[in-house]
């Protein structure tokens, strides 16, 4: 009980830290609450290695859900969710999130953190280059089937490693010439339905593991998930505040080589 209350510590102190950075740098939380909860729950022997990585993206990924519900609203009442284009995306990137959910627990431990790993890689990189240009694609946008099939496969990638897409959304949407708010705003919605149709399959697909019992519901870790959103959510606003004093260029050039480092670590470790 004791390990118990420490995990459920840990993890509100992560949720702290991943809120604050959301709020601050635009980022998902996935992104540190994979690699951070991963080791917390080998430490504390809550799951064996063998789906700790699955059990620390689900768990993360049922996360977002809480975060991205408020932000969406957010960005809804300033008219900033295109409706006119938002279906067809939020129906692409649920049925890659499903789809992933099911299908993870089925992909060999190191090729999910390869995946995992070079994912980061990609964002990191694009969190660097996004301080420098600010141009905006002239690209017109596709059909909706077109955007909905690029959609879901954003989604998908999103769902196997647990974060609610908003790096991977953004730019696709920015490229078909959507205004970077609209983007936003849209990605924001989408990270609802990345939640929940993931989190769904994860929860569906971690049923079938006998050696998943207490405080689980199928490969999602409650405690940890409660641990994470009591606190993620009320410090996102302050992270969102800190942008006006903050150096957020520089703390995003500091983030992604944090990034790289963790990702370069999941790989070898």
């Amino acid at each position: 009980m004791q390990d118990l209350a420490i995990l459920i510590i840990s993890c509100a102190i992560l949720g702290s830290i991943v809120g604050f950075l959301a709020g601050l740098l635009g980022i998902g939380g996935g992104l540190i609450i994979v690699p951070v909860l991963s080791l917390l729950l080998v430490k504390f022997n809550v799951a064996s290695v063998d789906h700790v990585l699955v059990i620390a993206i689900a768990t993360s990924l049922a996360s977002i859900l809480f975060t991205s519900t408020s932000s969406a609203l957010a960005h809804h009442k300033n008219n900033n969710v295109p409706w006119n284009i938002a279906p067809w995306v939020m129906s692409g990137v649920g049925l890659g999130a499903l789809i992933s959910g099911f299908a993870a627990s089925y992909i060999p431990e190191q090729l999910l953190r390869l995946v995992f790993a070079t994912s980061v890689v990609f964002i990191a990189a694009r969190m660097v280059l996004s301080t420098r240009s600010k141009t905006q694609s002239e690209k017109p946008m596709p059909s909706g089937p077109v955007i909905g099939s690029l959609s879901a496969i954003m989604g998908g990638l999103s769902g196997l490693i647990g974060i609610g897409g908003g790096a991977l959304i953004v730019p696709l949407l920015n490229y078909f010439s959507v205004d970077i708010k609209k983007a936003i705003g849209c990605a924001a919605a989408c990270g609802i339905v990345i939640a929940l149709f993931g989190s769904v399959g994860y929860v569906s697909a971690g049923w079938q593991v006998t050696d998943l019992e207490h405080g689980f519901a199928g490969f999602v870790y409650l405690p940890a998930l409660l641990g994470i959103v009591i606190t993620s959510w009320f410090m996102a606003p302050i992270g969102a505040k800190a942008t006006h004093y903050l150096p957020v260029a520089t703390i995003k050039k500091a983030f992604a080589v944090l990034l790289v480092i963790i990702a370069l670590q999941m790989v070898f470790s």
